[in-house]
Protein backbone atom coordinates (compact mmCIF):
# COMPACT_ATOMS: atom_id res chain seq x y z
CA UNK A 1 0.00 0.00 0.00
CA UNK A 2 1.37 3.80 -1.14
CA UNK A 3 0.99 5.91 2.30
CA UNK A 4 -0.44 9.20 0.69
CA UNK A 5 -0.86 12.51 2.16
CA UNK A 6 -1.79 15.16 -0.92
CA UNK A 7 -2.63 18.37 -0.14
CA UNK A 8 -6.21 20.06 -0.86
CA UNK A 9 -6.54 22.53 -3.37
CA UNK A 10 -7.20 25.06 -0.14
CA UNK A 11 -3.84 23.54 1.28
CA UNK A 12 -2.07 24.28 -2.14
CA UNK A 13 -3.83 27.66 -1.82
CA UNK A 14 -2.73 28.41 1.61
CA UNK A 15 1.23 27.23 1.14
CA UNK A 16 1.21 29.69 -2.45
CA UNK A 17 0.59 32.44 -0.25
CA UNK A 18 3.29 31.97 2.40
CA UNK A 19 6.69 33.91 2.94
CA UNK A 20 9.27 33.31 5.12
CA UNK A 21 12.56 34.43 5.96
CA UNK A 22 13.65 31.10 5.06
CA UNK A 23 11.93 28.40 2.91
CA UNK A 24 13.74 25.54 1.88
CA UNK A 25 11.70 22.78 -0.56
CA UNK A 26 13.40 19.13 -0.76
CA UNK A 27 12.43 16.44 -2.98
CA UNK A 28 13.17 13.29 -3.46
CA UNK A 29 12.04 10.03 -4.52
CA UNK A 30 11.57 7.39 -2.15
CA UNK A 31 10.59 3.89 -1.84
CA UNK A 32 7.11 1.94 -0.35
CA UNK A 33 9.33 -0.70 0.60
CA UNK A 34 10.45 -0.31 4.57
CA UNK A 35 13.19 -2.85 4.51
CA UNK A 36 14.93 -0.11 1.62
CA UNK A 37 14.80 3.13 2.57
CA UNK A 38 18.39 3.53 4.24
CA UNK A 39 19.12 4.89 0.71
CA UNK A 40 16.42 7.66 1.10
CA UNK A 41 17.93 8.52 4.51
CA UNK A 42 21.14 9.26 2.74
CA UNK A 43 19.78 11.33 -0.48
CA UNK A 44 17.80 13.57 2.50
CA UNK A 45 21.08 14.18 4.51
CA UNK A 46 22.91 15.21 0.97
CA UNK A 47 19.99 17.04 -0.11
CA UNK A 48 20.61 19.13 3.25
CA UNK A 49 23.61 19.33 2.94
CA UNK A 50 22.95 21.64 -0.18
CA UNK A 51 20.32 23.42 1.12
CA UNK A 52 23.04 24.61 4.02
CA UNK A 53 25.41 25.12 1.55
CA UNK A 54 23.38 27.58 -0.02
CA UNK A 55 22.13 29.00 2.82
CA UNK A 56 25.14 29.92 3.91
CA UNK A 57 26.79 31.41 0.74
CA UNK A 58 23.06 34.16 0.75
CA UNK A 59 24.68 35.42 4.95
CA UNK A 60 21.42 33.96 6.45
CA UNK A 61 21.07 33.98 10.49
CA UNK A 62 23.36 31.07 11.52
CA UNK A 63 20.47 30.64 14.27
CA UNK A 64 18.10 30.36 11.86
CA UNK A 65 19.99 28.27 9.70
CA UNK A 66 20.55 25.88 13.15
CA UNK A 67 16.68 25.29 14.12
CA UNK A 68 16.28 24.75 10.16
CA UNK A 69 18.78 21.83 9.68
CA UNK A 70 17.53 20.29 13.11
CA UNK A 71 14.37 19.97 11.94
CA UNK A 72 16.01 18.46 8.92
CA UNK A 73 17.94 16.49 10.82
CA UNK A 74 15.45 14.71 13.40
CA UNK A 75 13.04 13.65 10.43
CA UNK A 76 16.06 11.92 8.92
CA UNK A 77 16.01 10.14 12.12
CA UNK A 78 12.35 9.25 12.21
CA UNK A 79 12.56 5.56 12.22
CA UNK A 80 8.34 5.47 12.46
CA UNK A 81 8.06 8.16 9.45
CA UNK A 82 10.41 6.16 6.81
CA UNK A 83 8.44 2.82 7.63
CA UNK A 84 5.56 4.24 5.61
CA UNK A 85 6.08 5.92 2.20
CA UNK A 86 5.80 6.05 -1.14
CA UNK A 87 7.39 7.11 -4.54
CA UNK A 88 8.09 10.38 -3.68
CA UNK A 89 8.49 13.13 -0.59
CA UNK A 90 8.12 16.72 -0.86
CA UNK A 91 9.16 18.42 2.35
CA UNK A 92 8.76 22.34 2.95
CA UNK A 93 10.64 23.12 5.86
CA UNK A 94 11.47 26.99 7.71
CA UNK A 95 13.15 27.23 10.92
CA UNK A 96 9.99 27.12 12.51
CA UNK A 97 8.12 24.57 11.37
CA UNK A 98 8.28 21.27 8.78
CA UNK A 99 5.96 19.40 6.53
CA UNK A 100 5.81 16.53 4.33
CA UNK A 101 3.77 15.41 1.97
CA UNK A 102 4.11 11.64 0.11
CA UNK A 103 3.48 11.10 -2.99
CA UNK A 104 2.01 8.64 -5.69
CA UNK A 105 4.87 10.21 -8.80
CA UNK A 106 8.73 9.04 -8.20
CA UNK A 107 10.60 12.52 -8.42
CA UNK A 108 13.98 14.07 -9.93
CA UNK A 109 15.79 15.07 -6.67
CA UNK A 110 15.69 18.73 -5.81
CA UNK A 111 16.26 21.79 -3.14
CA UNK A 112 15.18 25.09 -3.73
CA UNK A 113 16.09 27.94 -0.50
CA UNK A 114 14.49 31.05 -0.88
CA UNK A 115 11.75 32.87 0.70
CA UNK A 116 8.37 30.65 -0.53
CA UNK A 117 8.18 26.75 -1.14
CA UNK A 118 8.13 24.94 -4.60
CA UNK A 119 5.07 23.60 -5.18
CA UNK A 120 5.24 22.13 -8.72
CA UNK A 121 6.58 18.45 -7.13
CA UNK A 122 3.12 18.81 -5.51
CA UNK A 123 0.75 19.51 -8.69
CA UNK A 124 1.64 16.63 -10.71
CA UNK A 125 0.31 14.33 -8.18
CA UNK A 126 -2.76 15.98 -7.19
CA UNK A 127 -3.30 16.30 -10.99
CA UNK A 128 -2.24 12.95 -12.71
CA UNK A 129 -0.76 10.56 -10.07
CA UNK A 130 -0.96 7.66 -12.60
CA UNK A 131 -2.83 6.05 -9.33
CA UNK A 132 -6.16 4.77 -8.51
CA UNK A 133 -8.92 2.58 -7.34
CA UNK A 134 -11.31 -0.28 -8.19
CA UNK A 135 -14.53 -0.86 -6.72
CA UNK A 136 -14.66 -4.60 -7.82
CA UNK A 137 -18.68 -4.21 -6.88
CA UNK A 138 -20.69 -7.82 -7.20
CA UNK A 139 -24.09 -8.90 -5.19
CA UNK A 140 -21.98 -11.42 -3.05
CA UNK A 141 -19.31 -8.73 -1.87
CA UNK A 142 -17.42 -5.74 -2.42
CA UNK A 143 -13.71 -4.68 -2.76
CA UNK A 144 -11.65 -1.63 -3.15
CA UNK A 145 -8.46 -2.12 -4.60
CA UNK A 146 -5.66 0.64 -4.74
CA UNK A 147 -4.10 0.29 -8.20
CA UNK A 148 -0.19 2.12 -8.41
CA UNK A 149 2.00 2.22 -11.48
CA UNK A 150 4.84 0.30 -9.66
CA UNK A 151 3.41 -1.83 -7.03
CA UNK A 152 1.19 -4.89 -6.42
CA UNK A 153 -1.86 -4.04 -6.21
CA UNK A 154 -3.69 -4.29 -3.16
CA UNK A 155 -6.89 -4.15 -0.99
CA UNK A 156 -7.79 -1.44 0.71
CA UNK A 157 -10.21 -2.06 3.97
CA UNK A 158 -13.05 1.07 4.02
CA UNK A 159 -14.78 1.65 7.63
CA UNK A 160 -18.61 0.57 6.96
CA UNK A 161 -18.77 -1.03 4.13
CA UNK A 162 -21.27 -3.78 3.53
CA UNK A 163 -20.04 -7.38 3.58
CA UNK A 164 -22.66 -8.22 0.56
CA UNK A 165 -25.76 -7.14 -0.89
CA UNK A 166 -28.43 -9.55 1.17
CA UNK A 167 -26.80 -8.66 4.41
CA UNK A 168 -26.47 -4.73 3.91
CA UNK A 169 -30.14 -4.55 3.34
CA UNK A 170 -31.42 -7.27 6.33
CA UNK A 171 -32.32 -10.04 3.39
CA UNK A 172 -31.51 -13.97 3.59
CA UNK A 173 -31.06 -13.01 -0.42
CA UNK A 174 -31.69 -10.23 -2.46
CA UNK A 175 -33.19 -13.12 -5.54
CA UNK A 176 -36.59 -13.98 -4.08
CA UNK A 177 -39.93 -13.82 -5.41
CA UNK A 178 -42.16 -13.03 -2.52
CA UNK A 179 -43.41 -9.66 -2.24
CA UNK A 180 -43.22 -7.63 0.92
CA UNK A 181 -44.80 -4.56 1.24
CA UNK A 182 -44.48 -2.49 -1.79
CA UNK A 183 -41.67 -4.37 -3.24
CA UNK A 184 -41.14 -7.91 -4.40
CA UNK A 185 -39.69 -9.76 -7.79
CA UNK A 186 -37.28 -8.32 -9.96
CA UNK A 187 -38.20 -4.92 -9.33
CA UNK A 188 -37.60 -5.66 -5.49
CA UNK A 189 -34.27 -6.70 -6.16
CA UNK A 190 -33.48 -3.60 -8.16
CA UNK A 191 -34.65 -1.83 -5.00
CA UNK A 192 -32.34 -3.56 -2.59
CA UNK A 193 -29.07 -3.38 -5.36
CA UNK A 194 -29.83 0.45 -5.02
CA UNK A 195 -29.69 -0.05 -1.39
CA UNK A 196 -26.88 -1.84 -1.30
CA UNK A 197 -25.24 0.77 -3.81
CA UNK A 198 -25.89 3.71 -1.75
CA UNK A 199 -24.05 2.10 1.37
CA UNK A 200 -21.32 1.02 -0.69
CA UNK A 201 -21.22 4.60 -1.91
CA UNK A 202 -21.68 6.47 1.62
CA UNK A 203 -18.68 3.87 2.88
CA UNK A 204 -16.17 5.40 -0.18
CA UNK A 205 -17.47 8.99 0.60
CA UNK A 206 -15.73 8.84 4.06
CA UNK A 207 -12.57 7.20 2.51
CA UNK A 208 -12.26 9.68 -0.63
CA UNK A 209 -13.38 12.97 0.66
CA UNK A 210 -11.17 15.55 -0.66
CA UNK A 211 -9.26 13.10 -3.12
CA UNK A 212 -9.11 13.49 -6.53
CA UNK A 213 -7.69 9.83 -7.57
CA UNK A 214 -9.32 7.85 -10.23
CA UNK A 215 -12.26 5.33 -9.44
CA UNK A 216 -12.86 2.76 -11.64
CA UNK A 217 -16.08 0.40 -11.46
CA UNK A 218 -15.41 -3.30 -11.71
CA UNK A 219 -18.92 -4.76 -12.26
CA UNK A 220 -21.90 -6.90 -14.05
CA UNK A 221 -23.49 -3.98 -16.53
CA UNK A 222 -26.85 -4.01 -14.21
CA UNK A 223 -25.89 -3.40 -11.18
CA UNK A 224 -22.71 -1.08 -12.59
CA UNK A 225 -25.94 0.81 -14.04
CA UNK A 226 -27.26 1.00 -10.81
CA UNK A 227 -24.21 2.17 -8.71
CA UNK A 228 -23.88 4.71 -11.09
CA UNK A 229 -26.80 6.42 -10.76
CA UNK A 230 -26.20 6.58 -6.92
CA UNK A 231 -22.44 7.49 -7.07
CA UNK A 232 -21.66 10.50 -5.53
CA UNK A 233 -17.74 10.77 -6.03
CA UNK A 234 -17.05 13.56 -9.07
CA UNK A 235 -13.59 11.23 -9.95
CA UNK A 236 -15.57 7.88 -11.31
CA UNK A 237 -14.42 7.07 -14.47
CA UNK A 238 -16.89 6.73 -17.15
CA UNK A 239 -15.42 3.42 -18.58
CA UNK A 240 -15.15 0.09 -16.18
CA UNK A 241 -14.31 -3.17 -16.42
CA UNK A 242 -16.93 -5.57 -17.45
CA UNK A 243 -17.91 -8.89 -15.98
CA UNK A 244 -18.01 -10.41 -12.53
CA UNK A 245 -15.15 -8.63 -10.35
CA UNK A 246 -15.89 -12.04 -7.95
CA UNK A 247 -13.81 -14.07 -10.43
CA UNK A 248 -10.97 -11.33 -10.74
CA UNK A 249 -8.00 -11.62 -8.60
CA UNK A 250 -6.37 -8.05 -7.73
CA UNK A 251 -3.51 -8.36 -9.93
CA UNK A 252 -6.13 -9.06 -12.78
CA UNK A 253 -8.56 -6.17 -11.74
CA UNK A 254 -4.99 -3.86 -11.26
CA UNK A 255 -4.12 -5.32 -15.02
CA UNK A 256 -7.53 -4.64 -16.89
CA UNK A 257 -7.40 -1.30 -14.68
CA UNK A 258 -4.13 0.36 -15.79
CA UNK A 259 -4.72 0.84 -19.59
CA UNK A 260 -7.98 2.36 -18.65
CA UNK A 261 -6.16 5.17 -15.94
CA UNK A 262 -3.25 6.07 -19.36
CA UNK A 263 -6.00 6.77 -21.68
CA UNK A 264 -7.83 8.81 -18.93
CA UNK A 265 -4.49 10.58 -18.87
CA UNK A 266 -3.91 10.65 -22.78
CA UNK A 267 -7.52 12.04 -23.36
CA UNK A 268 -7.34 14.78 -20.92
CA UNK A 269 -4.10 16.06 -22.55
CA UNK A 270 -5.16 15.94 -25.56
CA UNK A 271 -8.46 17.66 -24.80
CA UNK A 272 -5.83 20.43 -23.27
CA UNK A 273 -4.02 20.46 -26.82
CA UNK A 274 -6.80 20.47 -28.66
CA UNK A 275 -8.29 23.94 -27.11
CA UNK A 276 -4.28 25.57 -27.09
CA UNK A 277 -4.09 25.05 -30.90
CA UNK A 278 -8.08 26.77 -30.97
CA UNK A 279 -6.68 29.77 -28.51
CA UNK A 280 -3.40 30.37 -30.57
CA UNK A 281 -5.66 31.23 -33.38
CA UNK A 282 -7.47 33.79 -31.63
CA UNK A 283 -4.26 35.00 -29.95
CA UNK A 284 -5.03 33.68 -26.01
CA UNK A 285 -2.35 30.63 -26.00
CA UNK A 286 1.88 31.15 -25.59
CA UNK A 287 4.38 28.79 -24.57
CA UNK A 288 6.49 31.94 -24.16
CA UNK A 289 7.26 32.09 -20.26
CA UNK A 290 7.91 36.12 -19.93
CA UNK A 291 4.82 36.46 -21.64
CA UNK A 292 2.88 33.41 -19.78
CA UNK A 293 4.13 35.80 -16.56
CA UNK A 294 2.87 38.95 -17.42
CA UNK A 295 -0.33 36.94 -17.81
CA UNK A 296 -0.64 35.26 -14.96
CA UNK A 297 0.37 38.53 -12.91
CA UNK A 298 -3.12 40.01 -14.20
CA UNK A 299 -4.85 36.84 -13.80
CA UNK A 300 -5.33 36.31 -17.31
CA UNK A 301 -4.38 32.44 -17.67
CA UNK A 302 -7.01 29.86 -17.47
CA UNK A 303 -4.99 26.93 -18.05
CA UNK A 304 -1.55 26.06 -17.40
CA UNK A 305 0.68 23.24 -18.00
CA UNK A 306 4.40 23.08 -16.96
CA UNK A 307 7.22 20.78 -17.17
CA UNK A 308 7.39 18.19 -13.98
CA UNK A 309 11.03 18.11 -14.08
CA UNK A 310 12.71 21.28 -15.71
CA UNK A 311 13.27 24.15 -13.49
CA UNK A 312 14.28 27.97 -14.70
CA UNK A 313 15.72 29.68 -11.92
CA UNK A 314 15.35 33.66 -11.56
CA UNK A 315 12.62 35.77 -9.79
CA UNK A 316 8.86 37.58 -11.21
CA UNK A 317 8.27 40.93 -10.54
CA UNK A 318 4.87 41.55 -8.66
CA UNK A 319 4.02 44.66 -9.90
CA UNK A 320 3.78 43.66 -13.53
CA UNK A 321 5.17 40.03 -14.05
CA UNK A 322 8.33 41.11 -15.54
CA UNK A 323 11.03 37.86 -15.48
CA UNK A 324 14.70 38.41 -14.75
CA UNK A 325 16.24 34.59 -15.55
CA UNK A 326 19.61 33.55 -13.58
CA UNK A 327 22.25 31.07 -14.71
CA UNK A 328 22.17 29.10 -11.15
CA UNK A 329 19.81 28.80 -8.09
CA UNK A 330 20.71 30.34 -4.95
CA UNK A 331 18.62 31.78 -1.98
CA UNK A 332 17.85 35.09 -3.78
CA UNK A 333 16.44 33.36 -6.63
CA UNK A 334 13.24 30.85 -7.21
CA UNK A 335 11.69 28.36 -9.64
CA UNK A 336 10.08 31.24 -12.50
CA UNK A 337 8.06 28.36 -14.00
CA UNK A 338 6.65 27.76 -9.70
CA UNK A 339 6.12 30.77 -9.23
CA UNK A 340 4.08 31.36 -12.12
CA UNK A 341 1.72 28.67 -11.50
CA UNK A 342 1.47 29.65 -8.10
CA UNK A 343 0.67 33.41 -9.63
CA UNK A 344 -2.38 31.23 -11.96
CA UNK A 345 -3.43 29.05 -8.50
CA UNK A 346 -4.34 31.86 -6.90
CA UNK A 347 -6.46 33.75 -9.67
CA UNK A 348 -8.85 30.69 -9.90
CA UNK A 349 -6.66 28.71 -12.53
CA UNK A 350 -5.89 25.36 -13.52
CA UNK A 351 -2.46 24.15 -13.24
CA UNK A 352 -1.09 20.72 -14.88
CA UNK A 353 2.07 19.59 -14.37
CA UNK A 354 3.25 17.30 -16.65
CA UNK A 355 6.10 15.54 -18.72
CA UNK A 356 8.26 17.30 -21.39
CA UNK A 357 6.57 16.00 -24.37
CA UNK A 358 2.96 17.06 -23.52
CA UNK A 359 3.88 20.62 -23.67
CA UNK A 360 3.17 22.08 -27.10
CA UNK A 361 6.29 22.40 -28.81
CA UNK A 362 8.33 20.66 -26.30
CA UNK A 363 8.32 23.97 -23.91
CA UNK A 364 8.51 24.46 -20.40
CA UNK A 365 5.58 25.74 -20.23
CA UNK A 366 1.95 26.29 -21.93
CA UNK A 367 -0.51 28.41 -21.28
CA UNK A 368 -4.29 29.08 -22.40
CA UNK A 369 -5.04 32.36 -21.76
CA UNK A 370 -8.73 33.80 -20.55
CA UNK A 371 -8.15 36.99 -22.88
CA UNK A 372 -5.28 38.13 -25.12
CA UNK A 373 -2.48 39.90 -23.27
Amino acid sequence: MLYLDLPTADELADLATQRFDIAVSIILPTTPISTETDADRILLKNLTKEALTQLEAAGADKRRINDLIEELDDLVEDDAFWRFQAHGLVVFATPDNLRTFRVPNALEPLVKVSDRFHLKPLLRSVNFCNAGYVLALADGGVRLIEVSADLPASEVKVAGMPTDAASSVGEASIATRSYSGRIGGSEGKKVRLRQYARKVDGALRGLLAGSSAPLILASVESLGAIYRSVNSYPHLVAEGIEGNPERMSEAELAAAARPLLDELYRSQIADWNALFQQRANEDRATTDIARTARAATFGAVQSLLVDMDQVVNGTVAESDGTVTFADAASADTYGVIDEIARRVLLSGGEVLSVRAQDIPEGKALAAILRYAV
